[in-house]
């Protein structure tokens, strides 16, 4: 499964590290947006497999910031 960008924006910290287990609803980055802090959670239970992103990346809509298992 992968967690993808709700908005176009920055990076501004990511709280999961590859092999984390992670449940429903827990946040795994937040993004900075409009100078707004937005968190983006896990939408199912799983362990995280990859971290597309680093703290400061800039994304897109849609662009992939994690991978779950």
């Amino acid at each position: 499964m992968e967690i993808t960008a709700s908005m176009a924006g920055s990076i501004w910290k990511v709280l999961v590290k590859e092999g984390d287990q992670v449940k429903e609803g827990d946040d795994v980055v937040i993004l900075e947006s409009m100078k707004m802090e937005i968190p983006i959670a896990a939408e199912e239970d799983g362990t995280v497999v990859k971290v597309h992103v680093q703290e400061g990346d800039f994304v897109n809509d849609s662009d992939v910031l994690v991978e779950l298992a």
